[in-house]
């Protein structure tokens, strides 16, 4: 990494941090670094990591060592997240703060400097209940910061020191390999699941998309050494963009990819259009697809989710495929996304209304 302080060069950890005491006193936010291009590494005071079940409204506790990605993903619906944290340091008056735009997801990057301290003083099984740990929810744990700062490879040596616990863990990048190491000793004490991420192998969507990220075979090189290694990976097909990556071939290749790779699962959701994603992201569609700019504009409602039409055939097209994969799936028939969609979900199999390029 580019341009180091001096004092951080042997990592982030608590005694190059002045006045930083876990749990009591915090202080304000610090450059760690910045990279040539621009891109800044902020330490965020945090007092806890866990977000419980309560909190986000899903049915797992979840972990993230960062806000904000370098991969800078243009369908990301965590610029949200990314927002608040700096809309909040404005209003609070913090040194060097400035306003959010679309382009300051990329250019800084906020790290917890202390999560896996603070994890280690505040994680207690009992209260975890039969949720799950999902670590990467919001944005990537194995995005380039990683190599420097090593935060996630940290929380997962803590996690490893437990019993019983159900972990997840989901990334695009392969640099989860690296910790094939402290994953298989996770994998020996609890129950561990890794998806790679990855929306398509077609390398040309691929730059559109998201250019910044690690391209198709270098993430299913990696799906292939954790299968190798012992680990219980797959992928994580999301998300599926409507018109752009969801025709059966796309979405059968794809699968056959991960097949050969070794993946014991392929999961697919399709894609939530938030706020906060939408000016990053619609003007890609414009650019690169811009038949499809006016289905968007109308498909989506305020909450970001696809009309329930579509979901509902995605979810019949990718089950169909996952048998003919031989992967386990979620609908057994028709009448699951009936029961989840509603009765405007009948339709044909492969039916993706609008939306089907072929």
């Amino acid at each position: 990494m580019s341009r180091l302080r001096e004092r951080h060069r042997a990592g982030v950890r608590l005694p190059l941090l002045p006045g930083l005491r876990v749990g009591t006193v915090w202080v304000s936010r610090v450059l760690l670094d910045e990279r040539r291009r621009g891109t800044r590494f902020v330490h965020l005071p945090i007092k806890s990591i866990l977000n419980s079940p309560q909190q986000t409204g899903m049915g797992f506790w979840s972990l993230n060592p960062y806000v904000g990605c370098e991969f800078g993903c243009t369908y990301c619906y965590a610029r949200f997240a990314h927002r608040y944290v700096v809309e909040r340091g404005c209003q609070s008056g913090e040194p060097g703060a400035s306003a959010w735009d679309d382009e300051a997801f990329e250019r800084q990057v906020f790290v917890k400097s202390e999560a896996p301290d603070v994890l280690g003083l505040t994680l207690k099984p009992s209260r975890l209940g039969d949720a799950a740990i999902a670590i990467g929810t919001a944005t990537d744990p194995y995005q380039p910061a990683e190599r420097r700062f090593r935060l996630t490879r940290r929380i997962l040596e803590r996690l490893a020191q437990f019993h019983g616990l159900n972990v997840s863990l989901v990334t695009k990048s392969p640099l989860v390999a690296r910790d094939l190491d402290v994953l298989a000793r996770l994998a020996e004490r609890s129950r561990l699941t890794v998806y790679l991420s990855l929306i398509t192998v077609e390398v040309p969507l691929i730059k559109k998309l998201e250019a910044r990220s690690p391209m198709p075979q270098v993430r299913l090189k990696a799906l292939e050494k954790l299968v190798r290694g012992g680990i219980r990976a797959g992928v994580m097909i999301a998300p599926v963009v409507p018109g752009v990556t969801d025709r059966t071939a796309q979405l059968l290749d794809l699968m056959r990819a991960a097949k050969a790779a070794g993946a014991a699962f392929a999961h697919a959701e399709p894609l939530r259009l938030y706020p906060a994603t939408r000016p990053k992201f619609l003007p890609v569609i414009a650019r690169h697809f811009p038949a499809l700019l006016p289905r968007y504009e109308r498909a989506f409602d305020a909450r970001g989710s696809v009309r329930e039409e579509y979901a509902c055939a995605l979810e019949r097209r990718v089950a169909r495929l996952q048998r003919e994969m031989g992967f386990a799936t979620h609908q057994d028939d028709d009448a699951t996304a009936a029961a989840r969609y509603g009765r405007r979900a009948a339709g044909r199999l492969d039916d993706l209304g609008q939306w089907v390029l072929l």
